[in-house]
């Protein structure tokens, strides 16, 4: 028999009482509900020195008059919760290693150069309706390892009072190396796409990537 947490339990009882009032059977309740974004390890690279440019153009530095090198990227979604509800004023904490795969990290042990023009880390806050928008370059991947190399992807951690905190990682549509990532590879084909961004346009030299991000309910 499958067992369920506490605060699984406690959120199908929930799905199941609104079905009551709207005269549903619960087995088609439950299936309203959206499933959470997947969680994943924050990674031995999440920024230790403070900067003063955290905006959320990473592509250009304050003050510097050259721009970071890379194919750039626009990343742009909703956060919801497992309703559909927005979930407005959420904070993201952004940060990726740079178009060589290179973080801007006193101990990345990646022998690519680092591109100093490469801003690498943003917070930034949903709108009231939970949209976000954040410009960027496409992050190069690296190796992990002898025989692992990270395929390109984006660290974010999402917060919001009265939700359960969330550590994950975006990745890209149309990476081979998406097949072989250990990390990746652990999750389902469902959570692998619910991780994985869709390419909405191009225009130039700028493609446009489309990610939303479905936050849990926090329960005691």
């Amino acid at each position: 028999m499958k067992k369920y947490s506490r605060r699984k339990l406690l959120q199908f009882s929930l799905i199941s009482s609104v079905a009551g009032i709207l005269g549903m059977d619960s087995r088609f309740a439950k299936a309203l509900a959206l499933m959470s974004t997947p969680s994943e390890t924050e990674g031995p690279f999440y920024p230790v020195a403070n900067q003063k440019d955290k905006d959320a153009d990473l592509t250009h530095i304050d003050g510097y008059l050259d721009r970071a090198a890379g194919q750039y990227i626009m990343i742009s979604g909703r956060v919801t919760d497992i309703y559909g509800k927005p979930v407005g004023k959420a904070l993201l904490d952004i940060w990726q290693a740079d178009a060589n795969g290179r973080y801007r990290h006193p101990r990345d042990p990646n022998k690519a150069k680092l591109d100093q023009n490469f801003q690498g880390w943003a917070v930034i806050q949903t709108d009231d309706e939970g949209l976000y928008r954040f410009k960027t370059v496409m992050p190069g991947a690296y190796p992990a390892s002898r025989t692992w190399t990270r395929p390109p992807h984006i660290h974010l951690k999402i917060f919001k009072p009265g939700y359960e905190a969330l550590t994950t990682q975006m990745y890209f549509p149309n990476q081979e190396l998406n097949k072989s990532d250990l990390l990746l590879g652990q999750k389902s084909v469902v959570e692998q796409s619910a991780m994985i961004a869709a390419e909405k346009a191009r225009e130039g030299n700028l493609i446009f990537y489309e990610y939303n991000i479905v936050l849990d309910l926090l329960r005691n």
